[in-house]
């Protein structure tokens, strides 16, 4: 059986499971925390109220942070023509048709994420077992599926997040690195929080946003007040 380290055992004690804190005092404990030896990404996990078996409770969307995510995200864009011109002044990555297909095809996938003009989908449908279960596939619910391929890749390399609830009602997110400021720590994080919240299916009964937890790679998690954010469980 695996056991934690010292480091972890040490934050854990720091970390106080028995109490909710606002977003700025959860950020300002996980910062406070023993570091790893490398810049730990910072994730939130939210449960939700919801059934993910029913159709009319899935929970899917995707949130621009104001900071960003910490890392280089590599956009591939499947276009045509003056589509395609606008993706690589865009700045993606890697853009094209057919082609493309087949390079994804033969093993390549060193890229974050696939953005694709709705003309390319019945080419890029053929990825659907490769893209599918890395959560890659494009889908026009997050903006994935668009014409407007100027906006998905600035935004896609601004640090675009894009979500959905898992079978077991929890959203998992990356919202930056241990290395961030505070203030934008707590922006990004207060940024995914009220997008979410934004997008309550109306089928779901009782108090939709559940726990919230802060995290960082190798930290214990810290339990974050919710209860102002967005629908909270007071209005329930």
């Amino acid at each position: 059986m695996r056991t934690h380290g010292k480091r972890y055992n040490a934050n854990k004690k720091v970390v106080d499971r028995t109490k909710k804190f606002v977003v700025a005092e959860a950020v300002t404990i996980l910062k406070g925390l023993k570091p790893a030896k490398f810049d730990e990404t910072v994730d939130v996990a939210l449960v939700l109220g919801v059934d993910p078996k029913h159709a009319d409770q899935q929970v899917r969307g995707a949130v621009v942070l104001p900071h960003g995510i910490g890392k280089q995200v590599r956009v591939v864009v499947f276009a045509k023509g003056d589509k395609e011109r606008e993706a690589k002044a865009a700045g993606a990555d890697e853009v094209g048709a057919e082609e493309l297909v087949k390079k994804i095809e033969g093993g390549w996938l060193d890229f974050d994420k696939v953005i694709a003009t709705p003309d390319m989908m019945g080419q890029v449908g053929k990825l659907g077992k490769v893209l599918g279960p890395r959560g890659l596939m494009p889908n026009p619910k997050v903006g994935t599926v668009t014409t407007d391929v100027t906006k998905a890749v600035t935004e896609s390399k601004a640090g675009k997040v894009e979500f959905r609830v898992d079978k077991a009602g929890i959203v998992h997110a990356p919202v930056g690195k241990v290395s961030f400021a505070a203030n934008k720590l707590t922006e990004n994080v207060t940024a995914l929080l009220e997008t979410v919240a934004k997008l309550k299916p109306p089928a779901a009964k009782g108090t939709y946003m559940q726990t919230a937890t802060l995290s960082s790679s190798m930290s214990p998690g810290i339990r974050l007040d919710i209860s102002k954010i967005g629908v909270s469980s007071d209005e329930e």
